[in-house]
């Protein structure tokens, strides 16, 4: 297996360890905050999330690259230049950023997200900003050499000590107020961070052929050529986050305001968001890991092909891309949206976010479509554009999010539906963008027969969990529900041709079962 293969099947592991933890640290904190509680920290996170993206400055990436072509050359010289510069750069900008984060934290809780509590969770996850400044530089310098191991095992570290701390942390300080047991949650997250860099550091002292204290301030006054060659790379890469960044960033702040102009309470507007983006959010978004494994894939296969001029290969690639997304996302959707209230109850004793999840799940195959796309268009140079598409629906959402959420008769529910409508806009510009380059054929009857499939398959769910197991416990009920729908949803697509039994052999360790 080559390094890259065997780099791309450990993060990929790595990325679905990590997803399943982060999901089981979502539960977690909503059990021991409760929905007011992850509504201030859901609150204070996105401003967290700008702050860090612009100490990173987009620099991993571009760290990673250039270690790369260095090492390529056996140039270490270069690398430990790329190093010093990388870390002298992120750590000014963390010198800088994190007390003014601290300073600033009173104005921006009391003026821009109408909720002062916020103050508290803000001031607590502020420590994290210098510690993610230097193992971020670390992770791209690992990725650079292609050792994807460091960089995989500190995010399921960072993971496990967020959950290990925060149900304790959180039920020390919930009888101070809510508001401190959400800061109590995110001063477990700068612990886990800090646990993380304390793991790439021991491993970078331990895989590195150079010492980087000796001449450090030599190597950042010649490293003005480095610091331009990482910045001819770095700038796009913080400029495609930094649209994602202040779109959430900014989220909070024009739901919470919108509320109040719909005559909403503060207190009850933390609640309600905090419902949405606490609660619905992570369940809806959880099977997009496997849309971003095939993502991730996707980008070599079709540079590959693009390399070649090889546009009929380019297009069989991506109708298969479109056509796995669709049927994967395809039984997410259903087993969401029929089993809705049980999985809320299930997993955070609530059956608050559920409504959310029924308005919006219909809608997010469009969302499971984005990472595949936005890969074909990386793929084809088209990584512009595609930062393009995300800032119009970035727009879009906030607008529309202020029109719907202002008003009384839609309330939060104009913020779940602007959200949705981001999406699905962000997704047909992609599409779009991609057709202008390569024309392929829909196939129209097979996404009917699809569609098709899945009320079969939603309404055989619907049954089983209301007419089968009644007097079983609901966590009995709901896995017989969902294991009705998914051999359902299987066997419908083998009927139809939808899946052949030749592309289920193919698949690893359990593709001999369909010989």
């Amino acid at each position: 297996m080559s390094k890259f293969l065997k780099g791309t099947f450990i993060l990929l592991i790595a990325g679905f360890i990590t997803r399943v933890l982060g999901f089981i640290y979502r539960i977690v904190l909503a059990r021991s905050i409760g929905e007011e509680g992850v509504g201030l920290y859901m609150m204070a996170y996105p401003t967290f999330i700008l702050v860090v993206t612009i100490v990173q400055l987009g620099l991993p990436v571009a760290i990673s690259k250039n270690i790369a072509e260095a090492e390529a050359r056996g140039d270490y010289g270069e690398i430990k230049k790329i190093l010093v510069v990388s870390l002298a750069t992120t750590i000014s900008l963390a010198v800088i950023l994190t007390p003014a984060l601290l300073l600033l934290a009173p104005m921006l809780s009391t003026t821009l997200f109408t909720d002062e509590r916020t103050v508290y969770p803000l001031m607590a996850i502020t420590p994290a900003i210098p510690i993610i400044a230097v193992s971020s530089v670390i992770r791209g310098y690992f990725q650079g050499r292609q050792n994807m191991r460091p960089s995989a095992l500190s995010q399921i570290f960072e993971q496990v000590v967020r959950i290990t701390l925060i149900a304790v942390m959180t039920k020390a300080f919930l009888p101070y107020g809510v508001e401190y047991a959400a800061a109590a949650a995110m001063a477990a997250s700068v612990l886990g961070e800090l646990v993380s860099l304390i793991y790439l550091t021991t491993t970078f002292k331990i895989k590195k052929r150079f010492k980087l204290r000796t001449k450090f301030f030599q190597f950042v006054q010649k490293g003005k050529q480095t610091f331009s060659s990482l910045m001819e790379i770095a700038l796009p890469t913080m400029g495609s986050r930094m649209i994602g960044s202040v779109s959430w960033f900014f989220e909070p702040i024009v739901v919470a305001h919108s509320l109040a102009i719909a005559g909403v309470l503060s207190v009850d507007a933390t609640k309600q968001y905090g419902a949405l983006t606490g609660y619905a959010m992570p369940l809806l978004m959880l099977p997009s890991f496997v849309t971003y494994s095939l993502a991730t894939s996707l980008v070599p296969a079709i540079s590959e092909a693009n390399s070649q001029k090889n546009n009929k290969l380019i297009g069989y690639r991506i109708q298969q891309a479109l056509r796995f997304t669709f049927l994967t996302g395809g039984l997410a959707v259903i087993v969401l949206y029929v089993l809705a209230d049980p999985l809320m109850e299930l997993m955070y004793g609530s059956t608050k976010g559920s409504y959310f999840i029924r308005v919006m799940a219909p809608f997010f195959l469009f969302y499971y479509y984005q990472g595949p796309l936005q890969a074909v268009l990386q793929a084809l140079n088209l990584a512009r554009a595609a930062m393009i598409n995300s800032l119009i629906g970035a727009v879009v959402k906030t607008a529309v999010i202020f029109l719907l959420a202002s008003q009384p008769s839609f309330g939060i529910t104009g913020a779940a539906l602007a959200i949705v409508l981001g999406f699905v806009l962000v997704t047909i510009l992609h599409l779009a963008t991609v057709l202008k380059r390569i024309a392929f054929p829909f196939y129209v009857r097979d996404y009917l027969k699809g569609f098709l499939v899945m009320g079969a398959a939603g309404w055989i769910g619907y049954w089983l969990f209301n007419h089968t197991f009644l007097g079983e416990a609901l966590v009995i009920r709901t896995l017989a529900a969902t294991a009705g729908m998914g051999l359902s949803y299987l066997a419908l697509l083998l009927i139809l041709g939808l899946i052949k039994r030749d592309e289920l052999q193919k698949l690893p360790w359990i593709g001999h079962l369909f010989s």
